[in-house]
């Protein structure tokens, strides 16, 4: 069973080493969560996640990497078609956190137009660090328009820990106004495809509603 407890927000600056982000004092509680994923989009495993949302009618957030929409531009496509956010991811997954903020500017402007290259127009409210690794970066995504986006669930799918340990994740971390940080790319994703049909289920019969984060605009 997962626990509602209060206080939980997004997007509240956190450890620079994880990217997590810290609950905000007064925050509004809301059983409401945001699901995640980050590294695609991927050939094989971004389809079935988006068929599982679909199947659900869950709209999620998507951290592209610049080379991975320039490797599949129609997933792109079918990501926007479909409804869900797009956050800019950095061109090649690099460690920013060192950089300066001109080569960062440069690198996440180049992200940016590999995504709308495949997507003309599309909006990208989002920036999430590789690694979380933030250094300057949300600083300079701001001055883009896009916001911080960091997560407060990290289910370490990354690991493929088994379908199981994913799911005991959310549950052990969710709290209302939770953000859930996943993977479509980066590797063998089955096990987050697994998961994900057990999760939506599990969290709606236990009260929970799914969103997206806020953006720069709502915030």
């Amino acid at each position: 069973m997962i626990t509602a407890l209060a206080g939980a927000a997004l997007l509240v600056p956190g450890s620079a080493a994880t990217g997590s982000e810290r609950p905000a004092a007064g925050a509004a509680a809301a059983q409401t969560v945001a699901l995640t994923f980050d590294d695609g989009p991927h050939a094989t495993y971004t389809p079935q996640i988006l068929d599982v949302l679909a199947a659900e009618g869950v709209t999620a957030t998507f951290c592209l990497v610049g080379t991975q929409a320039q490797r599949n531009p129609a997933l792109v496509r079918r990501i926007v078609a479909e409804g869900h956010r797009l956050c800019n991811h950095s061109m090649r997954h690099d460690n920013l956190s060192t950089w300066t903020a001109a080569q960062i500017e440069a690198d996440l402007l180049a992200a940016n137009a590999a995504i709308r290259a495949a997507a003309p127009g599309a909006p990208i409210p989002y920036f999430r660090a590789p690694y979380g690794a933030w250094g300057p970066s949300a600083t300079v995504a701001a001055g883009l328009g896009m916001a911080r986006l960091g997560w407060t669930v990290d289910t370490r799918d990354w690991s493929r820990p088994g379908t199981d340990a994913i799911v005991a994740a959310v549950q052990t971390q969710l709290r209302p106004g939770g953000i859930v940080l996943m993977h479509d790319g980066g590797g063998d994703r089955s096990h987050t495809v697994q998961a994900l049909t057990i999760l939506i289920p599990l969290l709606r019969d236990s009260g929970w509603t799914f969103t997206v984060p806020p953006t720069l605009a709502t915030l």
